[in-house]
């Protein structure tokens, strides 16, 4: 979150929490003197409904967002310019980096229909910056249905999403094995 705090470009930091640790939460912003942080939102059910909560708190003269998971620490100071910067202009910036693996479309069974031009596949990561009335519209229309990132909802209404190259660094710490890759990354940063 450090990051965050310290970006010129971001003026106001809201951050989704469960009631579990709020109160640590809190007690840890204030610790750390985070002066960005503007509110503490309660998360909803999914990702998507916690996403909306903290919309739904931004204030309304707010032109553009940022949406970031925590679960992706090694995030650049750059990237963030870089997908300000695009979504100023598109309305939707996502960060990506090109698959390397050969992807291949199955059937529920198993079986294999067909493999993935993978020239045209991207990994989407956050964050993805969208302009502040885009978002919440895509948000009140398709916000109840299942969505794996925000830019889908943006996408179902038909509007561009601009795509700026990331990291490979910019994990998703989700398993057991992604902190093992984690701390290779810090190690690599601190040589």
């Amino acid at each position: 979150m450090k990051i965050l705090e310290c970006h010129s470009l971001i003026t106001d930091i809201i951050l989704v929490v469960n009631s579990g640790n709020y109160r640590e939460v809190a007690d840890r912003v204030k610790k750390t003197g985070y002066r960005k942080v503007c509110s503490l939102v309660l998360g909803g059910l999914r990702r998507q409904d916690s996403v909306f909560n903290a919309l739904k708190n931004t204030d309304p003269k707010t032109r553009m967002v940022l949406i970031h998971d925590s679960v992706r620490p090694f995030l650049k100071s750059g990237e963030i310019t870089a997908l300000i910067t695009r979504a100023r202009r598109s309305g939707a910036a996502i960060l990506g980096v090109p698959v390397k693996a050969t992807v291949k479309e199955c059937s529920p069974a198993g079986i294999v229909k067909r493999t993935l031009e993978r020239k045209n596949l991207w990994e989407i990561q956050t964050p993805q910056v969208f302009s502040r009335d885009l978002i919440i519209k895509a948000y009140r229309r398709f916000g109840r249905g299942d969505v794996t990132d925000d830019a889908g909802l943006i996408e179902k209404l038909h509007k561009r999403v601009v795509l700026v190259k990331g990291s490979y660094n910019n994990i998703k710490i989700t398993t057991p094995e992604d902190l093992f890759i984690a701390q290779a990354i810090l190690k690599k940063k601190k040589d």
